[in-house]
């Protein structure tokens, strides 16, 4: 009588256990997996807003992504195309100009403190010209897709080949803050080339020195 309810309090506490630990087991990834990485960066950069909103095309900010390895960052320039007059929030300049035509005065000008970091990282002033005596400095971007550096992987057959990326970074366009949605193992590359030339797509190779060399 006594081993049965030693066996059967033993049991119940090895389920709850399991269930307790359930969640972290199964959050465990194996080393190099970064899946679910999502780092704060230096400037709340929003791709819901960006890609989603206003679909802004990937190609548009990250132009090296069909003509080199790798994707690029778009410099503050890029940046500047639009937010040389879009300073804060559309909803936000809107409703300026509407109380400035209420109140017979010029808008005020609105500047978002996120926005704000851009202009100071160019050094410019209210004009949006170059402030004297500021110095420019680099924004320090977080990466979050990471490859080992045994892997060779280029963007350009990628882009040529027709494929979206959300194959690889997954539903950017619904993120505020871009996670590695993906797991980027080798196994998970390896399953995309096997799937590949259908839909007018070529087939991709799944020669070791495709992507090791």
């Amino acid at each position: 009588m006594t081993s049965r309810i030693l066996t059967l309090t033993l049991a119940v506490a090895l389920a709850l256990s399991l269930f307790v630990l359930a969640p972290q087991l199964l959050a465990l990834r194996l080393p190099g997996n970064n899946q679910g990485y999502e780092p704060p960066q230096p400037i709340a950069f929003s791709h819901l807003l960006h890609a989603g909103e206003l679909q802004v095309q990937c190609l548009y900010c990250h132009s090296g992504a069909e003509k080199s390895r790798h994707a690029g960052i778009p410099s503050a320039n890029v940046c500047m195309n639009c937010h040389r007059f879009v300073t804060a929030p559309l909803g936000a300049l809107r409703a300026e100009d509407e109380t400035a035509a209420r109140e017979n005065r010029k808008p005020r000008r609105l500047v978002s403190p996120e926005l704000q970091k851009l202009y100071d990282a160019l050094a410019l002033d209210e004009a949006m010209q170059p402030a004297p005596g500021k110095a420019t400095h680099p924004i320090v971007w977080t990466a979050v897709h990471r490859l080992p550096d045994f892997v060779y992987f280029d963007h350009r057959p990628h882009v040529v080949a027709g494929i979206a990326c959300q194959t690889c970074h997954g539903p950017v366009e619904t993120m505020t803050r871009v996670r590695q949605e993906r797991p980027l193992t080798m196994g998970w590359c390896v399953n995309c080339h096997r799937e590949s030339g259908g839909a007018g797509t070529p087939a991709a190779s799944i020669d070791c020195s495709t992507c090791h060399f």
